[in-house]
């Protein structure tokens, strides 16, 4: 059954433009993400593929004509090659509306998806990822991304450039990633050297991107964990990029100057004791809770996101 369109004539003004005219539904509270999800990519024409992963249902956007894994016979699209894979989860912690954490990078990986097919660019995949959010109890190993990246090295993408986007609603200040590399520094292994070389690639393949787009402000700082981790434990790079407002930003520069341990705090645990806890961003602090609101979103900054997701593909680097 295609899920109910809620019409508000109230609704902001960038949430009447496709793709994210389907935005307020995703993030109402009984919201059917799933199913408004495909039914986006179906509205869009999008060349997609839904499977499911170790019990988690993971959806897949290819370039036209891209033939999908049941057409070709089992043999998984790019199949030995390195297209980009750009990857959002879509799940949410109960509760929280999901308004930056992380409704908004799916939408925009839905609007960048249709500007790729149009143009016509091959060799990439947008993957909507399931279980990315824990439960209590739960680790790495039950991350859905952990389970897709060994699906995926079993499908011959072992050499995909993988670019994960999380919270990418609020400010405009880029964030790549640094948490990858902490963890492979306090855990030395070395069949994991390969994997520290490709996320130093990622890592300066997105700095030439942003300088291309002259992007006023980027930084390299630990974040909270996202699906990057679960593609490091099957033995993926994988970089994540997220946004923080720039008075936010400029506040955990000082802090990582001051306290060079604070990333290790995050990949510890220990960033959860209240007098650590209330040093992290308070767009992170709102993330997986009801202030999880769209009234912190930014929408001016929204384009530049697309934009650098586009960019990644158009500057192809070997």
């Amino acid at each position: 059954m295609k899920p109910a369109v809620r019409k508000n004539a109230n609704v902001a003004e960038w949430a009447k433009h496709s793709p994210y005219d389907r935005y307020f539904d995703f993030i109402a509270p009984d919201a059917d993400r799933y199913a408004i999800l495909l039914e986006r990519i179906n509205t869009l024409k999008l060349n997609s593929a839904a499977i499911d992963i170790a019990g988690n249902r993971h959806i897949f956007i290819f370039p036209p004509g891209q033939k999908s894994l049941r057409s070709s016979g089992g043999v998984f699209p790019f199949n030995k090659l390195s297209p980009f894979l750009f990857s959002a989860h879509y799940d949410r912690v109960p509760g929280s509306p999901g308004a930056n954490d992380n409704s908004i990078a799916v939408f925009h990986l839905l609007n960048t998806a249709a500007i790729l097919a149009k143009r016509g660019t091959d060799k990439w995949i947008v993957v909507f990822t399931d279980k990315e959010e824990l439960s209590a109890g739960e680790g790495t190993e039950n991350l859905g991304s952990f389970s897709m990246g060994e699906k995926l090295k079993s499908w011959g993408l072992e050499k995909a450039k993988i670019y994960n986007f999380d919270a990418c609603g609020a400010g405009g200040v880029f964030i790549f990633s640094t948490t990858t590399d902490l963890i492979l520094k306090n855990n030395p292994r070395p069949n994991l050297r390969k994997v520290s070389k490709n996320i130093a690639f990622l890592r300066d393949y997105a700095l030439e991107t942003a300088q291309k787009l002259r992007l006023d402000r980027v930084l390299l700082a630990p974040t909270p964990f996202s699906d990057d981790v679960g593609f490091l434990r099957a033995g993926l790079a994988a970089q994540t990029v997220t946004m923080l407002p720039v008075n936010e930003a400029d506040q955990y520069e000082a802090l990582l100057r001051s306290r060079p341990d604070f990333g290790n705090l995050i990949i510890s645990g220990e960033i959860k004791k209240p007098a650590e806890y209330r040093r992290l961003p308070e767009t992170w602090r709102s993330l997986n809770n009801a202030q999880d609101a769209p009234s912190r979103l930014t929408p001016q900054y929204f384009q530049s996101v697309v934009d650098f997701m586009v960019e990644l593909c158009a500057g192809v680097r070997k």
